[in-house]
């Protein structure tokens, strides 16, 4: 069908509704508004509120590679075609994302075959803020999991276990990928160790709220290669741990769905 006639048939839509809402009578509107403002969110039972761990992709959003992975082009506009539509591109890898374990395997699960079960799971924070800002190049480790174990009790089944390093807050800024004298990036991640260590949990995930699983000047990813090939997935770039409770949150995990995807940008957010 050719943009013309996409058009006329979007105005045709859209000046057909708004006939129909200016017949709607005044009471039946008011009454259905009255319904909506009365009518009360609706969360799980023990669920207080839902915290964004996601923050907003736009072109200027730092990457690893230091150079600009996400692009727009607006193809329709709603002055001229009374309606929006932008074509998107970007690397999988871009903003908070998804890492799926064919990222790092020969033949592990593609972001679509991650099963759903594993994306809707606890969570558990791990607060390394204090050693990370003391050193950019600090590292969760098998001490930091075992004090988070004593505190909160095993890992439980099926969860993510996500890294607070602080570093969310310097993702307007160069610090964030905080390239050194040495040319090489410095910023927290997990030490492999404390992944082969998670590997013998049931947890899922591990998760950063920096650039990459590994720490910013590995030079071996072998963090990446110690997990995602178990079928394991990995989060990176998560926004707000600082808003979510060490232990108790629920992770939503909104992966996309693209056949054959290394992974992905998604729209994260925990219930608390």
């Amino acid at each position: 069908m050719c943009d013309a006639c996409v058009i006329d048939s979007v105005k045709r839509k859209m000046l057909s509704r708004r006939d129909l809402f200016k017949r709607a009578s005044t009471g039946v509107a008011a009454a259905a508004l009255g319904s909506v403002a009365t009518t009360a969110p609706v969360l799980a039972s023990g669920v207080d509120r839902v915290e964004d761990m996601t923050h907003e992709l736009h072109e200027d959003f730092p990457t690893y590679f230091g150079e600009q992975q996400f692009f727009r082009d607006q193809k329709f506009n709603y002055a001229e075609h009374k309606f929006n539509l932008l074509e998107l591109r970007m690397n999988e890898h871009t903003g908070t994302h998804v890492d799926a374990p064919l990222h790092f395997s020969e033949n592990g699960q593609s972001v679509a075959e991650i099963p759903v079960d594993n994306l809707v799971v606890p969570l558990c924070v791990v607060d390394i803020r204090e050693k990370a800002a003391a050193n950019a190049d600090a590292q969760v480790t098998p001490d930091d999991i075992k004090a988070w174990i004593s505190d909160h009790g095993p890992i439980p089944d099926r969860a993510c276990v996500a890294m607070n390093s602080g570093w969310d807050k310097y993702v307007g800024d160069d610090k964030f990928r905080n390239v050194g004298n040495d040319e090489k990036m410095h910023f927290p991640g997990f030490h492999v160790e404390a992944a082969q260590m998670l590997l013998e949990t049931k947890a899922v995930g591990i998760a950063t709220d920096s650039l990459s699983l590994d720490f910013g000047q590995s030079g071996d990813f072998a963090t990446h290669y110690a997990w995602l090939p178990t079928n394991r997935w990995g989060i990176e770039c998560l926004a707000h741990l600082d808003k979510v409770p060490a232990a108790g949150a629920t992770l939503i995990v909104g992966a996309p769905k693209h056949r054959g995807g290394t992974g992905g940008p998604a729209r994260i957010f925990a219930m608390v």
